[in-house]
């Protein structure tokens, strides 16, 4: 079978109360294109029923491949989905689904077209953000400031969930990848910057989910340390390209 134009990933931790939404949604929007895809789902470490849900979705959807991934971390899930789905263009989602799936089409072809990679971004000019309180968009711009400072300088928003790579791009990344946690997605770009990969923000619409399982602080921390760490990676040669 030939492979898809298009694969979603979803990482799934726990996800049993937003999973079936997100999941008709999604597959109501790919009813209606002409282009071929595949969700694949990576389920990891959940303690509740996200991993019978998802099969019992997959029944019902031949183009839905449903992953169980032992080791924990959504970079971990994200790896592994990336790594095995098949799509021309590998698109990273969300389980809440915060932005509306109709956004994608900004992501790909014929819509966007020259780049390596597509990251979603909530403050790039003409994105809107729906019912976010203040204190989290601006504990949310802090953390992207130093993340400017430390490591990503230009990049207004790395840590939206959103991110479409083409797929011979996200074949050398995600292999590169040595993060699993929430910072995996920093030492993605650190490492497309380093080799020179057209990477492109797309201003999209996003609701706030008060159900996010995001620690502002617990979460921040762990990214400045995570910042460092892919710095003394580099010092040490581990993230050297072959040109």
């Amino acid at each position: 079978m030939a492979n898809p134009f298009l694969s979603i990933v979803i990482p799934a931790h726990n996800e049993e109360s937003r999973l079936p939404r997100t999941l008709g949604q999604i597959f109501a929007f790919l009813e209606k294109q002409s282009y071929t895809a595949e969700v694949v789902i990576v389920e990891n470490k959940s303690s509740d029923r996200t991993l019978e849900l998802a099969r019992e979705f997959a029944q019902q959807h031949s183009n839905l491949i449903v992953l169980h991934e032992e080791k924990s971390g959504k970079g971990n899930a994200v790896k592994r989905g990336m790594l095995e789905a098949r799509g021309e263009y590998r698109f990273i989602c969300d389980a809440d689904l915060s932005m509306p799936i109709e956004e994608l089409q900004k992501f790909i072809p014929p819509v966007l077209d020259g780049f390596d990679i597509a990251i979603a971004s909530r403050e790039a000019p003409g994105a809107i953000r729906y019912d976010e309180p203040s204190y989290r968009h601006w504990g949310g711009r802090a953390i992207n400031l130093a993340i400017q400072v430390l490591i990503l300088p230009g990049l207004n928003d790395t840590q939206c969930g959103f991110k479409c790579f083409r797929s011979d791009v996200a074949e050398e990344l995600f292999h590169r990848q040595t993060l699993m946690g929430w910072s995996f997605d920093i030492e993605l770009l650190y490492l497309a910057r380093r080799k020179k990969l057209r990477i492109k923000e797309i201003p999209i619409q996003w609701y706030f989910d008060a159900d996010s399982k995001v620690n502002a602080v617990k979460d921040a921390l762990r990214m400045i340390g995570d910042i460092f760490r892919i710095h003394f990676n580099a010092m040490r040669g581990r993230y050297d390209l072959k040109p």
